[in-house]
């Protein structure tokens, strides 16, 4: 494996210097995303979508749980179907959700699965995040969900649902706390498509992703 170059440490403060530049220019550029992403307009959806939980049927509006944002990740994990092993693995990364309840804002996760498959797959992995059953394909139709992962983000005024903003592919993996860490090493990702200098471990992408209770 080749390994970065060594320097002196002022020549490495230097080049970290540059580095660091960019990364600030690329964080107020973000920081504008956020400021833009703020003033976009929204749609309106029905607030009886109808999903299972641990308690039965609910409604969309009743994933708020009383409060006024809603994130409602989209887990694809068919009825009687493996769940997606990226879906797994952002899951995984979601972090406390009393900081995001503090906020004024709910998260859940819906899928095709039943209630039996989903609490025996939360069971395994540890997870408590709230996780629902969708009924029947009419929300995953509209959405555009019926075989993709997507995250989507709703605002409520009172029995009212609104669409703000939606992001799939890489734009939820952006939101992974394990690829944000892992783009800050020598080694990045370690996957086939990045910009990594010659002799890098690279794999091919999504091949060494696994459910944390997989890994050797």
């Amino acid at each position: 494996m080749q390994l970065p170059p060594i320097v002196s440490e002022e020549e490495w403060q230097r080049s970290h210097e540059v580095l660091l530049a960019q990364e600030k220019r690329a964080t107020r550029e973000r920081d504008a995303l956020a400021a833009e992403r703020r003033r976009q307009p929204m749609t309106e959806l029905s607030a009886d979508y109808e999903f299972e939980g641990p308690g039965g049927k609910v409604r969309l509006i009743d994933l708020f749980d009383g409060r006024s944002q809603l994130l409602l990740y989209h887990f694809y994990f068919p009825a009687g179907g493996p769940p997606c092993g990226g879906c797994t693995m952002f899951t995984d990364q979601v972090s406390e959700l009393a900081h995001l309840n503090a906020r004024d804002t709910s998260f859940v996760l819906v899928s095709p699965a039943p209630q039996t498959e989903i609490e025996q797959y939360k069971r395994r992995l540890g997870w408590s995040i709230p996780w629902y059953s969708t009924v029947g394909d009419e929300f995953q139709t509209v959405r555009g969900t019926t075989e993709y992962f997507k995250l989507d983000v709703y605002l409520r005024d009172g029995e009212r649902v609104f669409l703000t903003y939606w992001t799939t592919a890489r734009g939820v993996e952006a939101l992974g706390s394990v690829w944000t860490f892992l783009d800050l090493t020598p080694l990045g990702r370690q996957e086939q498509w990045e910009d990594t200098p010659p002799g890098r471990p690279q794999t091919p992408p999504y091949g060494w992703w696994g459910l944390h209770d997989n890994y050797e």
